[in-house]
């Protein structure tokens, strides 16, 4: 009998849940909402994780109507916010509920532990992830692992699109008082929040409030003022590089990564940002990388190869006992279709 898999990628947005079968064929996808607990609660999630496995359930059998899928080989869970022992128990026990044990093992970790198995296809090395937040993990061949930041926006986002939102926020004001010289990114900020006076910020920040989703969509407006020469913007991505290269070097130092290890980059702020608008790339990618690599020398920096819903499959395959390599083909042919799927969804 044919062996499947089931992987969770589930984030502070949604979730995502793929279907694999033991040859590296993805099978089907399904989406869900949201799934970090400390953000929506235990109930939530579970009913989130349910819907997206039933989407991917029903997406498969779309595809092949002899497959059941009732039960699964092998699962593994990478869901935001799972940081301690605890965490892990309250995941494994929602996964207990959905049955995802009856049929095999289950694993259970963090996002960053999928979207390192994704973007280096199960490799050693390290992950540094900017997006809405930021967060840097790394593991060694041996198993040995280590996380730097991604302890939420209230303790440690340096380099994130919401905390560089945040930062230009505090610009803004500064600016407006005339604690700074006079900078274009007040303006945009104030258009962008719909003020026709600085002086309404409070009302919306504080009453009608300013999610890190909300912070973190400012975040251009930081870059493409820095990209126009503003010195208070080009001040805060300066930081921002330094915070997230040295989130690097904490970890590949924890790790005693000395051989040239892997860096894959990955997260909204530095793939909307990086490539396409040159200039862009210019102000905030290439900056990072180049910061990187004077913290971790000879660091070899790369984008992602596999997206972390696949990385999440790929751990569930190697629980029973599949190595990435031999499915290694397989693999990015699935990342190929998932690319696809999730393009019709936009």
């Amino acid at each position: 009998m044919p062996k499947y898999v089931l992987g969770i990628d589930g984030g502070g947005t949604r979730t995502r849940a793929a279907i694999m079968d033991e040859a590296g064929r993805l099978q089907g996808l399904g989406l869900g909402g949201p799934g970090n607990y400390d953000d929506i609660g235990i109930d939530a999630v579970r009913e989130n994780l349910s819907q997206a496995i039933a989407a991917a359930r029903q997406d498969a059998v779309r595809q092949d109507a002899a497959l059941t899928l009732q039960t699964f080989d092998a699962a593994f869970l990478g869901l935001a916010g799972v940081v301690s022992a605890n965490d892990q128990r309250i995941v494994r026990q929602i996964a207990n509920e959905l049955g995802l044990g009856v049929g095999g093992a289950v694993g259970v970790d963090h996002d960053c532990r999928i979207a390192l198995a994704g973007a280096l296809s199960g490799r050693a090395g390290i992950v540094l992830i900017a997006g809405t937040g930021s967060a840097c993990y790394g593991r060694t061949a041996g198993g040995k692992s280590w996380r730097a930041g991604g302890w939420g926006d209230l303790l440690a986002d340096e380099g994130s699109g919401g905390w560089l939102g945040l930062q230009g926020l505090r610009l803004a004001v500064r600016s407006f008082d005339g604690r700074e010289r006079p900078s274009r990114l007040a303006v945009d900020i104030k258009n962008a929040l719909g003020l026709r006076d600085m002086n309404e910020i409070m009302h919306r920040i504080y009453h009608v409030g300013l999610s890190r989703k909300e912070r973190a969509a400012l975040a251009p407006l930081v870059l493409n003022a820095a990209r126009e020469n503003d010195e208070g913007a080009q001040q805060l991505i300066r930081e921002a590089v330094e915070e997230l290269a040295l989130s690097v070097w904490a970890v590949a130092r924890r790790l005693e990564m000395e051989e040239q290890p892997e860096v894959a980059i990955v997260g909204g702020l530095y793939s909307s940002f990086s490539g396409s608008q040159a200039a862009v790339e210019d102000i905030f990618a290439a900056p990072l990388r180049a910061a990187i690599r004077r913290k971790v020398a000879g660091c070899r920096i790369q984008a992602a190869e596999l997206s972390p819903v696949i990385g999440a499959c790929l751990l569930a395959l190697q629980q029973i006992g599949i190595d990435s390599q031999s499915v290694s083909a397989a693999l990015k042919a699935s990342e190929i279709a998932l690319a696809r799927v999730l393009d019709k969804q936009l």
